[in-house]
């Protein structure tokens, strides 16, 4: 059992670090104040293959294995948890699915402008009744004279308000249930009868847009439809799988940024003539907040690892996503208690974490929603 990185790995790693702490981290404040999408970092990370990592680079990506991507985003997410999300979806949840589900033609079209940076992508899943129970959604596509007529809205999509690229979600078959879900994969921009909605105002991850889509009579080709008509739970599934490891990675880096924040703070901060750290009560805090943060870090790690070598990972997936998000939210709350006054105005970035690392435990699938898949997981193989 190897824990250390490969060479490579160390370099992406690095590499991540470094362009986090110079260029994302010193702007991290002004975006979550102002809301604002970070264009310019984004297109810095295109530059530096971020935006597609695992993708090869036939189809504009860097050809990289997924622990890279676990340790350049948790770097990244570290700096900002905004962008860290960015990175994630377009990775994840957009370059993913085309990249395993898409013919070489449209990989070429859809994908390569995606992974090389020039565009962003982003996942048209959930709706106002269908998150968690996917059966429940109502957008359509329906079948006409070459192409599809879309029909629908889309809610909470992570770079909906500024992706060019999607892949949707839609019932082609309302009778299969389940089975009459398909995927496609289109240009927004291009697509008449596309409209964007509501730019949702959040509590945290402030910079990264979460959007509506709004589907009116919407003409897309033929070679919109992502593999065989009918595959699109079964492509969503494993879409989402790998999906939590990024949103584990997104956790795990932020987590990292709260305990170093505790840690500086604590020693600066004097009470009775001598600095906090000193004290059992931070002292354990702080022990308690790096050993569940390390786990986590493994779990992701190695949920990376199985995807690589194509074994199976949906539990190890679950897991990750699971415990990094609610260990990152205790670390949290201990961070701004241990902060005090301090971690409760914007002055520090602590209150940013906190706000930040709540989410890490709802989208890609709730919590509650993990345990179930882990548990479906452990009573299937007994």
């Amino acid at each position: 059992m190897q824990f250390r990185l490969t060479e490579e790995q160390q370099m992406v790693r690095d590499m991540a670090r470094r362009f986090a702490e110079t260029e994302i981290k010193p702007k991290a404040a002004e975006l979550d104040r102002t809301h604002r999408h970070p264009e310019e970092i984004v297109r810095m990370m295109g530059e530096l293959k971020l935006l597609g990592i695992v993708v090869p680079e036939e189809y504009g990506g860097g050809g990289m294995d997924y622990i890279s991507y676990v340790v350049s985003l948790i770097e990244i997410s570290k700096a900002c948890a905004s962008t860290g999300v960015i990175m994630s979806v377009n990775n994840s949840l957009y370059c993913f699915p085309v990249m395993a589900f898409g013919t070489h033609e449209q990989k070429m079209k859809y994908l390569y402008p995606c992974a090389s940076g020039e565009y962003l992508g982003c996942y048209g899943l959930t709706e106002a009744n269908a998150g968690s129970d996917p059966a429940s959604m109502r957008t359509t596509a329906t079948k006409v004279e070459g192409g599809w007529v879309i029909n629908g809205e889309k809610k909470f999509i992570t770079n909906g308000n500024v992706a060019t690229y999607c892949v949707l979600a839609a019932v082609t078959d309302k009778e299969k249930g389940y089975k009459g879900i398909s995927s496609f994969v289109i240009n927004l921009k291009e697509t008449k009868g596309f409209s964007l909605g509501r730019v949702e105002e959040k509590l945290g991850i402030c910079a990264s847009g979460t959007a509506e889509l709004v589907f009116e009579n919407a003409f897309v080709p033929e070679d919109a439809l992502l593999g065989k008509e009918g595959d699109g739970l079964k492509q969503m599934l494993t879409t989402l799988d790998g999906g939590r490891i990024g949103i584990a990675a997104q956790a795990v880096g932020i987590g990292k940024a709260i305990l170093e924040e505790a840690i500086e703070y604590s020693k600066q901060r004097e009470q009775f003539g001598k600095p906090i750290s000193s004290f059992q009560a931070i002292q354990w805090k702080l022990a308690d907040m790096a050993t569940e943060l390390d786990a986590a870090e493994l779990l992701t790690l190695r949920a990376a690892w199985l995807e690589d070598n194509h074994l199976p990972y949906e539990k190890e997936a679950a897991m990750a996503k699971m415990y990094a998000s609610d260990v990152t939210m205790r670390a949290a709350v201990e961070g701004i208690q241990i902060l005090g006054g301090y971690g409760y105005i914007k002055e520090y970035p602590m209150e940013r974490h906190f706000r930040d690392a709540k989410i890490c435990q709802i989208y890609e699938g709730t919590n509650e929603i993990m345990r179930l898949v882990i548990a479906r997981n452990l009573l299937r193989h007994r």
